[in-house]
């Protein structure tokens, strides 16, 4: 069951502790960034724990790997989601990734190429668009809360995923909203995962009740939506469940 609050129960936006009075529970609203995959689920987890009523935000892109869209809408039912919206916007328009364009994913890539450079699987400006979102329907909910699982240790060379680019953001939506110029609300993004390792954020989704068999983090599924196992995503995921000392319950394809 989804907590719930209102104005007049709401903390300081730097305290995610639900406020209890007496036999209830009152906590804020957030919206959480959810595209179904590993970071974003456990993410997702980490505000329903911390009492945040949940308003999962997921988009259909144009990506290759829609099948996470799915994984998505089973991950935010399963951890009881206030409501779930998909938005729909083309980022194929301008392409430029292997996740929207027609273009290679890299396969078997060893962890010092992953650090090389800034990989093809990035997609131009994809979290400033997706925050930009999260932003908007934020103001309209007149929540403060934005929950969003990037890590800078897995994938470093995206832009989008540093404490800078963040923070940058934060700043910025104080400025952009209507509700920050008037002084009702100061927007903050949580970033729970960002200095993470994956096993450690493996360990984080035990703690906080994910299912694994929901998620999904394959860059290159195949027709009948299993995870390649050899895109940069499945290598990290699998080298994660490695050094949690735990079982990835996906069935990845021969």
């Amino acid at each position: 069951m989804a907590f719930t609050g209102d104005h007049n129960t709401r903390r300081t936006i730097h305290d995610n502790r639900p406020l209890q009075l007496g036999c209830r529970m009152f906590s804020r609203k957030a919206v959480c960034l959810l595209s179904g995959g590993l970071d974003s689920s456990t993410c997702l987890g980490v505000a329903r724990r911390d009492g945040f009523e949940c308003y999962a935000l997921s988009f259909d892109y144009g990506q290759r790997h829609r099948v996470e869209l799915d994984a998505a809408m089973n991950v935010a039912k399963f951890f009881g989601a206030r409501e779930h919206r998909v938005v729909r916007i083309d980022l194929r328009a301008f392409g430029a990734s292997a996740l929207t364009a027609d273009v290679d994913v890299p396969k078997d890539r060893s962890a010092e190429e992953m650090q090389r450079g800034i990989p093809i699987t990035y997609v131009p400006a994809r979290n400033t668009i997706f925050l930009s979102f999260a932003l908007a329907w934020g103001e309209v909910l007149e929540c403060s809360d934005i929950f969003i699982g990037v890590n800078a240790l897995d994938y470093s060379g995206y832009p989008d995923c540093r404490p800078e680019f963040i923070e940058a953001f934060e700043r910025m939506a104080n400025l952009a909203t209507k509700a920050g110029v008037e002084g009702r609300t100061a927007m903050h993004i949580h970033t729970p995962l960002i200095a993470l390792s994956k096993a450690e954020i493996v360990r984080l989704a035990v703690l906080v009740g994910l299912d694994f068999t929901l998620t999904h983090s394959c860059y290159d599924p195949d027709a009948a939506g299993r995870p390649c196992g050899h895109c940069d995503s499945c290598l990290l995921r699998r080298k994660g469940f490695e050094e949690a000392g735990l079982p990835d319950p996906l069935v990845y394809t021969p």
